[in-house]
């Protein structure tokens, strides 16, 4: 028989913990709201049979939720778009100013030393802008501050304090990258080096004869780590494309298991088959997720599958009921011909005492057959219900009085 499993409160807690979340930074919560999504739905796979109703009316509550959170990841993300804007055209003014003091006069650069350590100040504090401009924004500051300090000859002592100070940045920022590749964790360890290289590119310049030997090492560890946060996710597709394949394996089991025709089936076939089922069900609740956009659909035909069978199972136990209730009328009214013709050999048996022999040789004869036909009989039918059961008892006894009166008459045929 088919093991059900009674739906716990966890759904409702999955609500309540996702309705929490609503009150937190909207934008940072992505991972923890799809975590709960998916064991949302994963808890559905469990619902108890008759708990439709209920299990309906959480999802109803949850999708509500999940559309107010969506609705404030939009507005999220329209003011992020907002300040993503503001903070370019600010970049841009700034690269503007930048620019006229790189390709300025050689003669005023001391005086434009401090408004050029002013806008790179004000640079750091801007936040992010969009990520297409991202690249571009760097190369033009990266530029236009190389040519500012390479006008700066008239000053090398303060061209080389901040020479050294950018190096030993820039030397701190290879060593940090060069750490990053012995982390466990590589997809933190990715960020961080995203965040490296952000930090890189807010730091000046460094000695001309130190430049390419600098970005070299910082570049090498960038690298080694990129390679293997990419070998990390071509390990996770791999495993994923496993798990879709498992998926369509089980599956493909689950179509095995249902009958074409319920009435083939036999009570021990159904069992070992619900037996197998469930079986199945465990082994699909142990496998991890498959590629996002098979995820839904493999989900979907699986219980579609197990919908399937458990409807052919119910179609099987009513067609078994109707025949067992079918035999019982048919044992019913087979014991009703044996009353019928024990009260015949009543007649005949009376019928002896008064015609004698020959009579009683015939009715010896017939009374023979009729206890060899009903032995014979009883062996063709089988127990399937207490009323069964007693139908049997009572044929059994109707045999044992046949055979009272063939030894009366036997007795009354020696005298």
């Amino acid at each position: 028989m088919c093991k059900l499993i009674v739906m716990a409160n966890t759904r409702q807690e999955l609500i309540e913990e996702l309705k929490a979340l609503l009150d937190q930074d909207v934008t940072a919560v992505k991972d923890q709201v799809d975590h709960i999504k998916t064991q949302f739905y994963r808890e559905a796979e469990e619902v108890a049979e008759g708990a439709e109703q209920a299990s309906a009316e959480l999802e109803e509550q949850f999708k509500a939720v999940l559309a107010e959170y969506k609705v404030k990841r939009a507005q999220a993300a329209a003011k992020l778009n907002e300040e993503l804007e503001s903070n370019l055209a600010r970049k841009q003014a700034i690269l503007e100013e930048m620019k006229a003091l790189a390709e300025g006069e050689t003669d005023g650069v001391m005086a434009n030393l401090q408004r050029m350590r002013e806008l790179q100040a004000e640079w750091k504090k801007i936040g992010e802008v969009p990520a297409t401009r991202v690249q571009e924004l760097r190369k033009a500051y990266q530029k236009y501050q190389e040519q500012f300090y390479d006008l700066v000859k008239i000053n090398i002592e303060l061209r080389d304090l901040d020479f050294k100070k950018n190096l030993e940045l820039k030397t701190k920022l290879c060593e940090a990258a060069e750490k990053l590749q012995k982390s466990e964790n590589i997809v933190e360890a990715s960020r961080a080096l995203q965040q490296l290289h952000d930090e890189w590119a807010e730091v000046g310049p460094v000695a001309r004869e130190l430049r390419e030997d600098l970005w070299n090492r910082f570049k090498e560890a960038s690298t080694a780590i990129n390679k293997k946060h990419q070998e990390y996710f071509d390990r996770i597709h791999s495993k994923e494309k496993e798990n879709l394949e498992a998926k369509r394996a089980i599956i493909d089991k689950l179509k095995a298991l249902i009958p074409e025709d319920v009435k083939a089936w036999t009570l021990k076939q159904c069992e070992e088959a619900t037996e197998q089922v469930q079986q199945l069900q465990a082994e699909w609740r142990k496998i991890g997720f498959a590629p996002k956009k098979f995820n839904q659909s493999i989900y979907e035909e699986y219980r579609a599958e197990c919908d399937h069978f458990f409807k052919a199972k119910t179609e099987f136990f009513h067609e078994l009921r109707a025949r067992r209730k079918e035999r019982e009328q048919q044992h019913k009214e087979y014991l009703e011909r044996v009353k019928a013709r024990e009260e015949r050999m009543k007649a005949r048996a009376e019928k002896i005492k008064a015609t004698g022999g020959e009579n009683a040789r015939r009715i010896k004869e017939r009374l023979q057959q009729e206890i060899k036909t009903a032995e014979n009989n009883i062996l063709f039918f089988t127990a399937k219900s207490k009323t069964a059961n007693k139908l049997l008892d009572a044929m059994q006894k109707k045999i044992d009085d046949l055979k009272k009166q063939l030894a009366e008459i036997e007795e009354k045929m020696d005298e």
